[in-house]
């Protein structure tokens, strides 16, 4: 029999590795991708006469409006503004307005003060800066990855039949399995990351790993969303739910999570996939 604190103790810290961080290949290629433009640009960095030469630039090279949206760590090629009850929706793939009007933009974001008055050197390591810190943004969905990785890589090893990515209505067409007590009688669309097939059980797996020291609303909420599939899919024939989860934000969360433990028998950490736990389970 497993001790839940036992069990808890071996909640990994982390799971990133050297790439978690920053994706350097994507920070240069969205650099990249306007690095003409914004060398076009530079010309006007410490200039004293900065509305007449912008006006010059855009004339001669209207194109090199389209990196102006990542001086502000903005993805889009649109720009909603509100100025004095106007409504302005600035495209900068394709002007929409005067270039009168593309300079009081320049003017009240800020952008003119910075470039005219030598704040920056370059705009091109500028830009590497802006997208190194819209990428950090990323490591949420990069940690997630992660942990799909890892577990990937273990059912890898069983050799059994998987699936990722799958809904509930595709297990259903596939395998015949009734499983409205999940879905709400298909009201409810629900994906689980893994989906395992062995000779008399279709495998349902649900993967999280939760890093830092905060628990919060968010890891309650998935606690308690997985101890009901725990329970409403107890008695469906031929199917079995599993969740594998990790991370030390847990233990600020440790209630709810016991909760699910005490329900869910196929609940597992890192720890339980690298003594061969799905080896057993696969069986």
């Amino acid at each position: 029999m497993r001790i839940f604190d036992e069990w808890l103790k071996t909640f990994k810290v982390s799971i990133s590795g050297y790439n978690y961080y920053i994706n350097f290949e994507k920070v240069y290629a969205g650099v990249e991708k306007y690095k003409v433009e914004l060398n076009i640009l530079n010309s006007l960095i410490g200039s004293k006469d900065i509305d007449n030469d912008f006006t010059k630039i855009i004339t001669r090279y209207p194109e090199t409006i389209k990196c102006i949206p990542l001086l502000l760590a903005v993805r889009q090629s649109e720009i909603f503004v509100l100025d004095k009850n106007t409504e302005f929706i600035y495209n900068f793939k394709k002007m929409n307005y005067s270039i009168e009007q593309y300079k009081v933009f320049m003017r009240k974001t800020g952008l003119f003060n910075l470039i005219s008055n030598h704040l920056i050197n370059n705009l091109v390591d500028y830009a590497l800066g802006v997208e190194t810190g819209l990428d950090s943004n990323g490591r949420k969905n990069r940690g997630g990855h992660i942990m799909e990785d890892i577990v990937e890589g273990y059912i890898k090893e069983t050799c059994v039949e998987y699936y990722k990515e799958m809904y509930l209505s595709e297990i259903e067409k596939k395998w015949g399995i009734d499983l409205s007590p999940l879905s709400n009688k298909g009201k409810t669309k629900k994906r689980f990351d893994f989906v395992v097939k062995t000779k008399d059980i279709v495998y349902a797996i649900e993967t999280n790993f939760y890093g830092g020291y905060g628990g919060g609303s968010k890891l309650n909420e998935t606690a308690r969303s997985y101890k009901m599939l725990a329970t409403e899919s107890i008695n469906i024939k031929g199917f079995a739910f599993v969740w594998i989860t990790d991370g030390i934000a847990w233990i600020c969360a440790r209630g709810n999570l016991e909760e699910t433990f005490d329900v869910l028998k196929n609940m597992y950490n890192i720890k339980d996939l690298e003594n061969g736990i799905l080896f057993d389970l696969f069986k």
